[in-house]
């Protein structure tokens, strides 16, 4: 086992990854820029270094400034969290090539799922159902247009390097390619460097689910259920919940082999997630695998009792899982609301300042992951997101009270929240009755009221 693990990452992931390394007691630490000096995991670790400024390029982003902390902390491992060089191939290379362990999949692992049509082509292969699409990089708009008329309208454009809901630009008629082609190059370029774009076909109404695995070196490869991912705005994740409602019992399945039939086909080690688009007439669609920690891993360990970062750890060290799919118990239903600093009524303005009072929910069901202390600094440098709330319960609707609930207890003062928006969206109708799609948060703001 690992003496020592540096967590490269900030916020609630580094204190979530800190914990879990003092309970195997592990030496943990912590990489912080200037800006994250006084944070909470920086305080919980037992080391911690400085890798740079709070500019993310120049301390996160910075693979020597990394290198650095673990050679300047003693670690003989890197957990990378999630965001920023978590699936970064070049980062798990530099790692492994300073005689460190990365803590998650292997390098071709990440550089196979990192490129968008690779992994569509790799899990087409291993015989997964995936999206009609564009074989190759678009060499232009009016390849967009020719790619698009043959796939049949509505499509998506999509960056080859993307993730996380990012650089995906929706092309309904004809008359929208050449803008939308020049955006999703230009938000590809800006986001992740690299200008390619791919097309393939827009689902409408239709449901992401996604399938949670893990596997080892020996050759185990299990999956704990799926979560349901279709509450987002703007492709960004708001509510995830697991099981998914109203999914029938053979397409979960099939979506739970699927996964595992893909982990299998590409050699996965450490922990994955299969991402499925589920149409509104119940079939399914490949559209990426994250090969990382996913923000959503406590709805998971709710429902199973398993601490997906321990998993990672032994793994890294070569251990068995030491799991069989039969050991696998998926009970009760569980659900998190990301709370974010941001302001709705300011357009999703980010808002960053000094942390107040603060009450922090909890009670019966209730996981809070989160970074907040009274008086911490919330900098405007990086993702808004300011905790999990993770409620689980025996049934759907009884989960739904309890995170509620909770939310309703949350307190941040000297900060903007999506708080009540959370809480506007746990009221809907159409999502309490498990009828929702992938269109709601939408068809919420443009009627401006739930359909309660």
């Amino acid at each position: 086992m690992f003496r020592s693990i540096l967590i490269a990452n900030r916020g609630e992931v580094a204190v979530r990854v800190v914990r879990t390394c003092r309970e195997m007691g592990i030496r943990a630490a912590v990489a912080y820029s200037t800006a994250d000096r006084d944070g909470l995991a920086v305080r919980l670790a037992d080391d911690a270094v400085c890798v740079g400024p709070p500019q993310a390029g120049r301390s996160y982003l910075s693979i020597p400034s990394l290198l650095y902390g673990a050679a300047r902390t003693g670690a003989d491992a890197v957990h990378p969290g999630f965001g920023f060089l978590a699936e970064e191939s070049e980062f798990a290379t530099a790692c492994r090539d300073a005689g460190l362990a990365f803590i998650g999949p292997a390098p071709e692992h990440l550089a196979l799922m990192g490129d968008k049509q690779a992994a569509r082509a790799a899990m087409r292969a291993a015989g997964l159902p995936v999206l009609p699409g564009s074989p190759d990089p678009l060499a232009g708009a009016d390849d967009a247009a020719t790619q698009a008329e043959q796939i049949g309208y509505p499509v998506v454009l999509k960056a080859l390097a993307g993730g996380g809901g990012r650089g995906i630009v929706p092309v309904h008629d004809p008359a929208e390619v050449v803008a939308a082609f020049e955006t999703a190059r230009s938000t590809a370029r800006a986001l992740f460097q690299d200008e390619r774009v791919y097309l393939e076909k827009f689902v409408r109404d239709g449901r992401h689910i996604e399938v949670q695995v893990i596997a080892d070196s020996h050759g185990e490869v299990i999956h704990l259920g799926e979560r349901d991912c279709s509450v987002q705005r703007r492709n960004q994740k708001v509510i995830e919940e697991s099981p998914a409602p109203g999914l029938p019992d053979d397409v979960r399945r099939g979506l739970w082999e699927a996964a595992v039939t893909g982990a299998r086909a590409i050699g996965l080690r450490n922990v994955g997630t299969f991402e499925f688009l589920v149409d509104e007439n119940l079939q399914p669609h490949f559209i990426e695998m994250n090969a990382r920690l996913q923000v959503e891993h406590p709805v998971t360990e709710a429902r199973t009792g398993i601490d997906i970062v321990e998993t990672m750890i032994r793994e890294a060290a070569g251990e068995h899982l030491g799991l069989s799919q039969d050991d696998i118990r998926l009970d009760g239903h569980a659900i998190e609301a990301r709370v974010n600093a941001e302001d709705p009524a300011r357009d999703w303005a980010g808002s960053a300042g000094d942390v107040g009072d603060l009450a922090l929910p909890g009670g019966p069901g209730i996981r809070v992951d989160t970074y907040l202390v009274p008086g911490a600094v919330v900098p405007p440098h990086y993702d808004s997101l300011l905790a999990k709330v993770i409620a689980w319960a025996p049934t759907r609707a009884r989960a739904i009270r309890r995170l509620d609930r909770a939310l309703d207890e949350f307190r941040c003062d000297g900060l903007t929240t999506n708080i009540d928006f959370l809480r506007w969206i746990l009221a809907d109708t159409a999502f309490r009755s498990g009828e929702h799609r992938l269109g709601l948060v939408e068809s919420l703001l443009e009627n401006g009221k739930s359909s309660e």
